[in-house]
């Protein structure tokens, strides 16, 4: 089956908009005292996806003929087109996605970029926008090479992930409850919620792309619990709306720390281990200056006391 996933992009253009628009205006009618959108941060998300479109557009002609290579020297099948293969490349494109959402929450390095898409406080449709540039430097590329060894010819595999991220557009919403059945099968704004929530609850679960058959099989699955609203954004919250700085600010802090720990083991795990380890080490700093300052201030004290003597 043949496609051309940038028109048919192109074309929903409108509908996202069109989506972002009545968003805002049921969270205002329904819901006034909601915190569902602002200016600020709907215009960082739509930088943000202004600057990862550039970096998609120029990663592509670096990327793609990797594809190639690997398609025309390693391809283990060949595929005719139509309805088979183009369920095969979903699926398979999908269980991919999984993989590197998944990894992306356990490995820094590809963590400083995803952190972008997270680093929102407020779940809405624009949220969707909210990319990162630096997927491509990251690696992001690299776990969509077995496609092309399956047989599958570049330009299909980059239109079947265009497809993939469109469709996750609609899943960034709070206003659609839980969708029945549907939630056994299909990832649904319900179970995305969660995996945008840093509740203790929540936190790195529900990795779906499309299928949420992928969290149910191994274990990532967790239902979204009314009596426990979800709270967005990061362990490390970014105050910040500007764009440059919500794109860089994993990397700036993944470099100071590569820099500042002491022993191989540490480096690596500075850039490699789960993003837990630098929000433990952030805070072991902070406890160190916090015991540091409160032991100056008593010397200080004693000091005082004892000129006053």
């Amino acid at each position: 089956m043949q496609f051309d996933a940038e028109l048919l992009l192109l074309g929903m253009a409108p509908i996202f908009l069109a989506c972002i628009g009545w968003e805002a205006w049921h969270a205002r009618r329904a819901r006034s005292d909601a915190r569902m959108y602002s200016w600020r941060d709907t215009l960082c998300n739509t930088a943000l996806a202004l600057m990862h479109q550039g970096a998609d557009k120029l990663a592509w002609l670096f990327v793609i003929p990797v594809y190639a290579y690997c398609y025309a020297h390693y391809r283990l099948l060949d595929w005719h087109a139509g309805w088979i293969s183009f369920v095969v490349l979903f699926v398979a494109q999908d269980l991919l996605y999984y993989v590197f959402h998944r990894c992306s929450h356990r490995v820094r390095w590809l963590w400083a970029a995803h952190v972008v898409h997270h680093s929102s406080e407020r779940m809405n449709f624009s949220t969707a926008f909210r990319q990162s540039l630096m997927y491509p430097v990251a690696g992001m590329w690299v776990f969509w090479i077995p496609l092309a060894l399956l047989g599958f010819p570049p330009k299909q595999i980059v239109g079947i992930v265009l497809i993939n991220l469109a469709f996750q557009f609609f899943v960034h919403t709070q206003s659609v409850g839980t969708l029945g059945w549907l939630e056994y099968v299909l990832n649904t704004p319900s179970i995305h919620r969660v995996h945008h929530a840093r509740n203790d609850r929540y936190i790195d679960r529900n990795y779906a792309g499309v299928l949420v058959i992928w969290d149910r099989l191994f274990g990532s699955y967790v239902e979204e619990d009314p009596r426990e609203p979800p709270v967005y954004g990061i362990v490390e919250p970014l105050y910040t709306f500007n764009p440059l700085k919500a794109t860089f600010h994993e990397w700036a802090s993944m470099a100071q720390d590569f820099v500042r720990v002491r022993g191989w083991r540490n480096r690596l795990s500075a850039l490699f281990a789960p993003p837990a380890w630098a929000a433990q080490y952030h805070a072991s700093l902070s406890g160190a200056s916090d015991a540091s300052d409160a032991h100056e201030t008593a010397g200080q004290g004693q000091h005082n006391n004892n000129g006053a003597v």
